[in-house]
């Protein structure tokens, strides 16, 4: 969850940036993509990566555990995990958010895995709990604009990107603004249906927030060379925007920037999807573009800015009971045009 003054939301583009307009607290706790999962089958049932429907799963993001522990269903898991990450599986009962404070609009980007699914388990009451400005949904899953006025009631201007294919990704933008403009392409991709459901531009009259579910490297990296097309055609896409006025960025962006973002680092490093050179130089290239894009704007990654040493995840595979170990990944990450002062070095901002 992201904080921004709102004379950014509205003036952004004319207006100095105030040195406090930008606290941010991101709650992963119960934000993470797999807060909710399906109803409790028996582990072996579950599918294997290469099966499931969802981009982000791997076998390798916890190759340090060679078994899947078995934890009684008669005796209660830890509230942390040793490494101190959350192991809720579920929303709390309780769930509550700092105060609003006035003068700002709330931002917020949540993986749910499926609408259906969260609506069952939840998602109604995060939403009232954290009542957000502007909603960015990834990995929605539908295949239809949905009808469900507990959205609708609470965010009059929704915009749904689609999935070319059933029941697979989806990005929604639901906003309590009136947006200038709507998008959902990336211009100059050359697949445009590969883009579908990828991602969700809406512009405001001091900024644009691009939504995204970035596509994933794929087992094996069996699908690098699609997404490194991504990132070719999006890192044009926000620089061109950012020429115009500035740019908000969030969603599941698919990458953990460095090593502090993910539990095991040297296992995952050039082997698994969200931890390659290929995908963090290109993360890296948005937030301090080089010499060779020159009058491009820089970026800063919020929650690091704010939190330069802190390991905190927002995914966990459903396999080797990585929440229960806290072996996640911080892949949902909110991006926003860099001041005066900020990101003169990537390491500052990641």
């Amino acid at each position: 969850m992201t904080r921004l003054g709102l004379s950014h939301f509205t003036r952004l583009a004319h207006c100095p940036r105030p040195a406090s307009s930008l606290p941010c607290s991101l709650h992963a706790s119960f934000l993470s993509h797999h807060t909710m999962p399906p109803k409790k089958q028996p582990a072996a049932k579950r599918k294997a990566p290469s099966e499931a429907q969802s981009d982000n799963e791997d076998a390798s993001q916890s190759q340090s555990t060679s078994k899947r522990a078995k934890v009684s269903n008669d005796v209660p898991e830890p509230a942390l995990a040793a490494n101190g990450q959350p192991t809720n599986k579920v929303l709390p009962v309780n769930i509550s958010f700092p105060p609003r404070i006035e003068g700002t609009v709330r931002l917020s980007t949540w993986n749910i895995c499926s609408l259906a699914s969260a609506s069952k388990k939840g998602f109604r009451h995060y939403v009232e709990a954290e009542d957000p400005d502007i909603l960015v949904l990834t990995e929605t899953k539908v295949n239809e604009v949905p009808v469900n006025p507990a959205i609708t009631s609470r965010f009059p201007h929704c915009t749904w990107g689609i999935s070319a294919k059933k029941s697979y990704s989806g990005t929604a933008m639901l906003s309590k603004n009136k947006p200038l403009s709507v998008h959902t392409t990336l211009p100059g991709h050359p697949d445009p249906n590969s883009v579908k459901g990828r991602i969700v531009t809406m512009e405001f009259p001091g900024c644009y927030i691009i939504g995204t579910y970035v596509t994933n490297a794929g087992e094996k990296l069996k699908t690098m060379k699609e997404k490194n097309t991504w990132h070719e055609h999006f890192t044009a896409y926000i620089r061109d925007l950012d020429k115009k006025k500035p740019v908000i960025w969030m969603g599941d962006l698919n990458v953990a920037p460095t090593a502090i973002d993910l539990a095991n680092p040297k296992s995952n490093w050039n082997k698994t999807p969200g931890y390659t050179k290929d995908e963090t130089e290109a993360f890296e290239n948005i937030l301090n573009p080089p010499e060779s894009a020159p009058g491009a704007g820089k970026f800063v990654d919020v929650w690091r800015q704010r939190f330069p040493e802190r390991k905190h995840y927002t995914y966990y595979s459903y396999r080797f009971n990585c929440r229960t170990k806290g072996i996640g990944w911080r892949l949902d990450i909110c991006g926003k045009r860099a001041y005066s002062g900020e990101g003169q070095d990537v390491r500052d901002s990641k």
